[in-house]
């Protein structure tokens, strides 16, 4: 009887051993696929971030244009301008000539 004991002991710990190890692969299973994904979610979210950075630079370089206008709209030039083409304004005593064609 004693053998029986031990022989079932062992089978015991055999199936024991079987479900610790499924349970460690099927673990291990889903620590990969969780970790692909992440990778892949980490590739995506890098690309996002390239193409936002290339958006901040375009608009800090559009910010510089508009700082640059806004200087060029307080210029007696640009005031000459405007009131030349938009309000037909001349300077005493200039000329113009007009295309009759």
């Amino acid at each position: 009887m004693a053998g029986k004991a031990a022989y079932r002991k062992r089978r015991q710990n055999r199936m024991g051993m079987l479900l610790v190890t499924t349970v460690v692969v099927m673990m291990l299973i889903v620590v990969m696929v969780e970790g692909i994904e992440l990778t892949k979610k980490r590739e995506t979210y890098m690309a996002r971030e390239e193409v936002l950075m290339q958006a901040i630079e375009a608009e800090q370089a559009r910010t510089e244009e508009i700082k640059e206008y806004e200087k060029y709209t307080q210029t007696k030039k640009y005031v000459e301008e405007i009131a030349k083409n938009k309000l037909g304004l001349v300077y005493e005593g200039e000329i113009i000539f007009k295309d009759v064609n």
